[in-house]
């Protein structure tokens, strides 16, 4: 009960974490009344907490991989209390801005660390499960967390909801230092890949990344292509986007439910499921429940792949489960970037309805590239014994010597 109350713990800190980062936007107009700035200037609050995470998240996990996650992972909480406080005090724009920039950072570490130390609270078979937990608070973050957030925002001011976010964090930190096991459960075999495999690592950075890219650059632009698409109303937007947080949530918990022998063919089914998504979106677009319907079913696959990529890491990490994770999260990151700025800069030329194509053509690349993965490791091991046995014949044989002969 012990673990699974640590685990609860990682999953709201996962949840303020989302909650924090994308408030903003539902509270723009807010913000750039009372502190006197233009809207775009309010946008940077999410572009810049982005742009750190992608830049950060790597360099700040070598320098404290050798922090005992019981350690780190509370003061990353505090870095996140202070920070989100200072935000719903800044008096103006400047301080936001640096408040902002401080809690990226927390979180940049926060997501590298926190897969590995959900799987080390349970024994092997049960981390699949785990991290479907964990990853549930994100999801609801988008699913509750924000919508609630804004709601409070407009209902009290802004400050408000980053003053309840402190509260939480509070609660959070003090449930780590209780929860959290002790220093030496670092050591434990979540800290390194089970099966550590360089290649199959790097195909799943690279295919990870491509994915959301093509995820985000048919997504980001989803509430004119309803409307102006689809031909539903405005009112109507709202509700799809929480049936597709309903799905989202249903994906991580599917995706727990995968064994980890399995994990890297159902993260080629999902991978493929969410092509065929994006690709339905567009050549259906104008027909509404086809467009409500496949949009779930993206959705769902991005978050069933969140999750498998997590289990896998914990199983193809080349060493340190952390740098792993680290790399995995920054291409998680970069896509969200890419396909946002991908779809902003082709919104005009090709239009809303071409957007969801685009995206799925880079899905298939992912698609591509992971299932290579298995194709592409037994060649190189076929090579390798090539080589040993090309190497043993060229050796010299060794020569017996009869003893006292």
């Amino acid at each position: 009960m012990r673990a699974y109350a640590a685990l609860a713990a990682l999953a709201l800190s996962a949840f303020i974490y989302v909650t924090t980062e994308t408030l903003p936007i539902g509270l723009l107009p807010q913000i750039a009344g009372d502190l006197h700035v233009a809207e775009s200037s309010v946008g940077l609050l999410v572009t810049a907490y982005g742009f750190v995470v992608v830049v950060a998240t790597v360099p700040l996990t070598r320098l404290t991989h050798r922090w005992p996650r019981r350690r780190l992972i509370p003061v990353l909480l505090a870095v996140f209390v202070v920070a989100t406080i200072v935000s719903a005090a800044a008096p103006g724009y400047p301080l936001l801005l640096a408040a902002r920039v401080a809690t990226a950072l927390s979180q940049a570490v926060f997501w590298a660390v926190v897969t590995p130390a959900a799987a080390a609270l349970v024994p092997p078979p049960a981390r699949g499960r785990a991290l479907s937990i964990l990853y549930a608070g994100s999801s609801l973050a988008v699913l509750g967390g924000t919508p609630f957030g804004t709601w409070l925002g407009q209902l009290a001011g802004w400050r408000v909801p980053f003053v309840v976010l402190a509260a939480a964090g509070v609660l959070v930190t003090l449930a780590a230092v209780r929860l959290l096991p002790a220093d030496e459960a670092r050591d434990g075999d979540a800290s390194r890949g089970t099966n550590p495999d360089p290649l199959r690592y790097r195909l799943l950075v690279a295919g990870g990344a491509i994915l959301v890219t093509g995820f985000y650059a048919g997504f980001t632009f989803i509430s004119p292509f309803l409307t102006g698409v689809s031909g539903l109303a405005p009112t109507a937007v709202g509700p799809v986007l929480l049936l597709r947080g309903v799905a989202g949530l249903i994906g991580v918990f599917a995706g727990g439910r995968v064994s980890p022998p399995r994990a890297w063919t159902a993260t080629v089914a999902v991978f493929g499921l969410l092509a065929a998504g994006l690709a339905a979106q567009s050549t259906a677009g104008p027909v509404a429940w086809i467009t409500i319907a496949v949009i779930s079913v993206s959705s769902f696959a991005l978050s069933a792949s969140n999750v498998l990529m997590g289990t896998l890491v914990l199983r193809v990490a080349p060493g340190s489960t952390d740098l792993a994770a680290a790399g995995t999260s920054t291409a998680f990151n970069v896509g969200i970037t890419s396909g946002a700025l991908l779809s902003s800069t082709l919104v005009a030329p090709v239009g809303v309805r071409e957007l969801p194509l685009l995206g799925a053509g880079l899905a298939l690349v992912a698609f591509a590239v992971v299932a290579a993965g298995p194709a592409l490791l037994g060649n190189a091991r076929r090579a390798g014994r090539a080589v040993e046995v090309r190497r043993g014949e060229g050796a010299p044989r060794a020569v017996g010597v009869r003893r006292g002969g």
